[in-house]
């Protein structure tokens, strides 16, 4: 089963923090489709296991395109030279054509050695005896992706570790605009931080509008909220503005709105089976804030399941139009105009 991304932020904090500690493995698997948390662990050990001094006759940092196991393996097997560990780094490791064939020193690893195996966007086979060894005698990171609708908690969390707070619109937009690109979060929320007051503690939607550059009264979040209430007036404004933005593409909409209309979908299910569901239970099971349940509450109103499942297979029909299929002279911006005018009038 795959790990949550509490999981997974946990167990990069207690590396990270270790490492500090001077508290090393000998070997450390980081691997995921999710580059954060792996980049996060490989640039903390990197920066810890040796002092600059030490780096020169101790650090081989080596890339699987140009190497192969024998290679790693008399590498890790040398002793430090005037230090008390060395360090030997694959990265893009998913790339070495005989990766499987580290299992054998991963078994016995040297114990002055710490081996860092990164896999760039892949994972390694948990049933290959390489991963057995790591599982045993190392750490291994796994970074899944995080699901579209935990973006909301994981970034109210990546906030908070900064002693921060983020209010639920704020995150949203975030969200939004970044999608589940987590280093693009944390790269905006470094170039927010240096314009803001350093006294300033909670980030709010207009933080976000003035120091991201996203318009929160014209993008997506704006026009599912306006599609939510049936108002059509905004919503085709919206819609309007959003399609004659430099390189938009219908893409950059349909999977939001789809989203969107799914999680409505499954609010109305909820409501059904347990009517007497409290507002946060309501809200953990969609993966929303409470805040925003009061739109939820509307949207059910206005989009019973028989027209949700019609708008769901309507966002599909368009998505797959936007990706120039029967699409006709329609442009990108036409198509969304249209996607919209039909879900206002399901």
């Amino acid at each position: 089963m795959a790990k949550g991304f509490a999981e997974t932020h946990s167990l990069c904090r207690d590396i990270v923090e270790d490492v500090k500690k001077g508290i090393f493995r000998p070997v450390y698997l980081l691997m995921g489709e999710e580059p954060y948390y792996p980049e996060q662990a490989y640039e903390a050990i990197v920066k810890y296991v040796l002092d600059d001094s030490e780096r020169d006759f101790n650090q081989t940092v080596c890339y699987g395109t140009d190497t192969d196991a024998d290679k790693v393996i008399t590498a890790a097997m040398r002793y430090p030279v005037f230090a008390s560990r060395q360090l030997v780094a694959v990265k893009e490791a998913q790339a070495m054509k005989n990766l499987d064939s580290l299992a054998k020193y991963c078994q016995n690893p040297q114990p002055a050695t710490v081996l860092v195996i990164y896999m760039h966007g892949a994972s390694l086979d948990k049933r290959k005896e390489l991963y057995k060894a790591i599982k045993k005698n190392g750490v291994v990171l796994e970074s899944n992706p995080v699901r579209d609708y935990e973006m909301g908690r994981w970034i109210s969390s990546f906030f908070s570790g900064k002693g921060l707070s983020i209010t639920p619109d704020a995150a949203a937009l975030l969200a939004e605009f970044a999608g589940t690109d987590l280093n693009k979060i944390a790269i905006e929320t470094d170039k927010m931080r240096k314009n803001l007051p350093e006294a300033k503690t909670e980030i709010t939607a207009e933080d976000i509008e003035n120091n991201v550059g996203i318009s929160r009264q014209y993008s997506v979040f704006e026009l599912t909220r306006e599609l939510s209430s049936k108002n059509s007036a905004k919503a085709l404004k919206i819609a309007a503005y959003i399609g004659n933005a430099p390189k938009f593409v219908l893409l950059l909409a349909t999977a939001p709105l789809f989203n969107h209309f799914y999680r409505i979908l499954r609010y109305e299910a909820l409501i059904m089976k347990n009517p007497g569901a409290s507002g946060a239970d309501k809200a953990a099971a969609l993966g929303v804030n409470p805040y925003f349940l009061r739109e939820y509450d509307t949207a059910v109103a206005n989009y019973p399941p028989r027209k949700c499942l019609a708008i769901i297979s309507l966002i599909k029909e368009y998505d797959f139009k936007g990706k120039g299929g029967n699409a006709g002279e329609a442009s990108q911006p036409e198509l969304l105009m249209e996607l919209v005018a039909k879900i206002l009038n399901c």
